[in-house]
């Protein structure tokens, strides 16, 4: 909680994480997406906070979460954002644009260590205008990434 209220963290899973637990699981691991997605809302209400979760497998569609979270195109915003952004890491530079323009505290994460993969992965567009990025633990990922987020939101409001 900040300032005593509930807050929103927006997770957003990039393309064909609706597959976790049936594509590649010697890469990506067995936990389905629902199975990630409990247990970071178990998490979150722990810690005070409320997800808003979404998947798309189309880039327009995480642009406009991104915008939506920042109230831009609704009238509720969320403090920051988790993101598995899959293949449009090393591709999109949309999706890096909307981060910056929105300003909020971005973490990325990955199930796999995209360094220790195929050159093609090496680089990743959002990791400069995101506050960090987690990668290589499987589903912990994203338990680690908002853990990261979150403690990063409580020091901003502690230290102002």
């Amino acid at each position: 909680m900040l300032h005593g209220i509930m807050i929103k963290i927006l997770i957003l899973h990039g393309p064909n994480l609706n597959l976790l637990g049936q594509r590649e699981p010697d890469v990506y691991g067995r936990q389905t997406l629902d199975d990630i997605n409990a247990s970071l809302r178990d998490m979150a209400a722990g810690r005070g906070a409320e997800l808003i979760i979404q998947q798309s497998n189309h880039e327009g569609v995480l642009i406009d979460a991104i915008h939506d979270a920042a109230g831009q195109a609704a009238g509720d915003t969320v403090a920051g954002i988790v993101i598995n952004p899959g293949a449009f890491t090393h591709t999109s530079v949309a999706l890096r644009d909307a981060i910056a323009a929105v300003g909020l505290p971005c973490v990325e994460v990955h199930l796999s260590n995209i360094y220790a993969r195929e050159p093609f992965r090496h680089n990743s567009l959002l990791a400069p205008v995101c506050l960090g990025q987690i990668g290589g633990f499987g589903a912990r990922s994203y338990t680690l990434g908002l853990t990261a987020l979150l403690d990063h939101l409580s020091s901003t409001e502690t230290s102002q």
